[in-house]
């Protein structure tokens, strides 16, 4: 009984592994850590918060979100790159609203360490990150 109960477990973990969905990977010199993560009051929805680090030189290349993202530079000089729009440097404390399905890119122009709050404002269930063809 014990035997069937673990390969019952095993099975159930693998399904729920197979079906979680996998962050595609970052490119080398930037970090991102998740801070929190929270369901809103609009069904369907959630927001998520994260760190994103970038050492110098470092890029993110062009990306989009199933929903909004709200960045505030908290350290370094970051360079964003919205589709349509001009390049826009930032430093820290400084803001950038990115709206939903827009491909954006960055990257890190400073000598230093960049680093981002990101507040992404998404559909629930869909991944975060899907890059440009």
């Amino acid at each position: 009984m014990r035997v069937r109960y673990l390969i019952a477990i095993a099975l159930i973990g693998s399904a729920v592994a197979s079906t979680a969905q996998t962050p595609p990977a970052r490119p080398p010199g930037s970090t991102r850590v998740d801070l929190q993560r929270h369901d809103l009051a609009i069904p369907g929805w959630e927001t998520i918060q994260a760190r994103i680090d970038f050492s110098p030189g470092a890029s993110f290349p062009a990306h989009r979100h199933p929903g909004e993202e709200i960045i505030y530079v908290l350290e370094g000089k970051l360079e964003y790159q919205l589709e349509g729009r001009p390049a826009v440097t930032l430093a820290a404390g400084d803001v950038l609203f990115v709206p939903k399905g827009a491909f954006h890119s960055a990257r890190n122009v400073g000598t230093t360490k960049g680093s981002e709050l990101a507040t992404y404002v998404v559909e629930k269930g869909k991944p975060l990150v899907e890059f440009a063809p």
